[in-house]
């Protein structure tokens, strides 16, 4: 057994709740009288925390490695294309153009994160290439510091540290993101360890920890800029923790002085600061086709409660009937508000599948109500530094998605599963009738849910790179050159086998040409003079589930696609539309 002293054991003394209503009869001895960082009973040869590391480090392995060879997917291009530039120009990541949106435009202005990541591709792709299992494997590294990082961190705040480490593993939103090179799983493990880092030097009053952490925080944010919210809640975590204003506020310096250099540098570089360029590029995004305040809340809580979706399929156990009744009604309610369009939101809910589509909308609001409900009955019952720190965590994280990000997606929801599942441990503390094959088999349904939804968007990423390879040949039989619209992996693939992403005021067509018109992609609008494509390049989809999608309202990477973060239900095919400019000059009359 291991005992770890921490502030937090505190609980392991306290008194029961008074209100028992939305917790299940105790049948034996409150378990919170077991210090935190004890392995819960039961669990046999897994009382070592050391094998709970390896057994989390081998099942995150198993779940991530099938999809090594998963094709580079929305942003990934946009990472690829700085790291290839960094090998060339160490100190000038974005000092080049890119057709992202509808004309080209340069880098620094396409590109919303900063740079860490691609440094770290750089190095990678120089060194070992730039295959999509090269960087994969080397990505799993991250989501490994992820998992072991939640569970040094439950260690110190609950009993039950395999069984959240296990949650954060077993999410929609860890394991679609964890298999992209964008920068959301990085900033997590950064975030994690800065965590656990700053409250070891807090504890233990040793300036070298909140030092360290100070760096780490800084690395954060120059790895995802909301990496610098870090700043506040750690701030509010140690006046919890210290009740006075210490030498240890001192430490927070460190970021902020890291991000006024990045500042200053990109400035230099690029004209203007790369920071507030930000803030005008989200300004400007949200402004267009916004949803209302409502839209957004309610859209934000399907996200929220899809993206954690342990937090739903333990609420019988979790909560009272009443709860229960309660929160069902509160979903259906929500779930009318969005079908019927009683609130704004970026995009229509889909006609098509209707039925199947509204009963996962309302489940995960039910999920979202469980998410924030075990935020804030953790903090009513303990009010410690501890319960401070997951709801505030668990509470900026969704405004910032909901209100404060361009737009709702599970890459913004992400930093907030981690502590979702530090509150699912912690409340299955009081439900002692909860057996473990219960728990086990809950995290067991929402694991495999999860990889369900993981391979449905690996099978979306994989369909432009087959596209692409498909209609490369068809040009190359007909001598053709491939004009295209649309982004994503389908630019990098296509860009690779000698296409041309489409800039009218730079890009003259010729008689020869074939423009490709992908239908499931970003920014494809064009003006063409034929009104139907010569050819179609079709790819069939057969998972039952997607990511992204308008015509089942899925939209993980972005709401501009529908208000749930995926969608179980049959996938539309990807679809490449191909007009040949000889045939539009011919019937039309149009100039090149």
């Amino acid at each position: 057994m291991i005992n770890v002293t921490t502030p937090s054991t505190k609980r392991a003394t306290r008194a029961r709740p008074r209100s028992k209503k939305a917790l299940r009869p105790a049948k034996v001895p409150a378990s919170g009288s077991t210090p935190a960082g004890t392995p819960a009973p039961g669990i046999g040869f897994l009382n070592s925390t050391s094998r709970q590391r390896w057994l989390l480090i081998l099942l995150t392995t198993v779940c991530l490695v099938p999809f090594v060879n998963k094709a580079f997917h929305i942003d990934d291009p946009l990472f690829l294309w700085a790291a290839k530039h960094i090998v060339q120009h160490p100190l000038d990541p974005y000092g080049f153009p890119v057709v992202w949106y509808r004309s080209t435009m340069p880098m620094a202005e396409v590109m919303k994160n900063p740079p860490a990541v691609p440094y770290v591709l750089a190095l990678v792709g120089a060194a070992a290439g730039w295959s999509e299992p090269v960087l994969h494997l080397v990505f799993l590294l991250p989501a490994l510091a992820v998992i072991v990082g939640v569970h040094q961190l439950a260690r110190e705040m609950t009993p039950s540290p395999l069984l959240a480490a296990a949650a954060t593993l077993a999410t929609p939103a860890f394991l679609v993101s964890a298999t992209s090179l964008m920068c959301d799983v990085p900033i997590l493990a950064l975030w994690l360890w800065a965590i656990i880092v700053w409250r070891k030097g807090i504890r233990e009053e040793k300036a070298a920890w909140l030092v360290a952490s100070g760096f780490l925080i800084g690395l954060s944010a120059l790895t995802k800029y909301f990496g610098v919210s870090l700043i506040p809640l750690l701030f509010l975590y140690s006046m919890w923790q210290r009740r006075r204003l210490g030498r240890w506020a001192l430490c927070f310096l460190i970021p902020i002085a890291m991000l006024a250099g990045y500042q200053f540098w990109t400035g230099s570089m690029y004209e203007r600061g790369l920071l507030t360029g930000l803030t005008d590029y989200v300004t400007a995004a949200r402004n267009v086709g916004s949803a209302s305040i409502g839209g957004s809340f309610l859209v934000g809580m399907s996200f929220a409660g899809g993206c954690a979706l342990p937090a739903l399929l333990l609420a019988p156990w979790l909560w009272s009937r009443r709860w229960t009744i309660a929160a069902g009604c509160l979903a259906i309610l929500g779930t009318a508000a969005v079908v019927f369009a009683w609130v704004r939101i970026e995009i229509p809910f889909p006609a098509e599948h209707r039925t199947l589509l509204t009963i996962q909308l309302a489940l995960f609001l039910m999920g979202a109500a469980s998410v924030f409900s075990l935020a804030l009955a953790d903090f009513r019952r303990n009010r410690d530094s501890d319960s401070a720190l997951l709801l505030a965590w668990v509470m900026g994280t969704f405004l910032f998605a909901a209100f404060v990000n361009w737009t709702v997606n599970g890459r913004t929801v992400l930093p907030m599963i981690p502590p979702v599942a530090l509150l699912l441990a912690r409340r299955l503390e009081l439900a002692h009738e909860l057996k473990t094959y219960s728990i086990a088999g809950a995290i067991t349904v929402s694991l495999a849910l999860s990889l369900w939804v993981g391979a449905g968007d690996a099978s979306l990423a994989n369909s432009a790179r087959t596209a692409a390879a498909e209609i490369h040949n068809r040009a190359i039989r007909q001598q053709n050159r491939i004009l295209f619209t649309g982004h994503w992996g389908f630019q990098y693939y296509m860009e690779s086998l000698g296409g041309v992403a489409l800039d009218p005021d730079q890009v003259e067509a010729t008689i020869l040409d074939v423009v490709v018109v992908p239908r499931n992609n970003s920014n494809t609008e064009i003006q063409l003079p034929a009104s139907r494509p010569d050819n179609t390049v079709t790819i069939k989809m057969k998972t039952g589930v997607t990511t992204v999608g308008g015509q089942v309202g899925a939209g993980f990477y972005s709401s501009l696609w529908g208000p749930l973060p995926y969608a179980f239900a049959p996938v539309p095919d990807e679809k490449y539309e191909l007009y040949s400019m000889k045939a539009m000059m011919s019937t039309s009359g149009a100039k090149p």
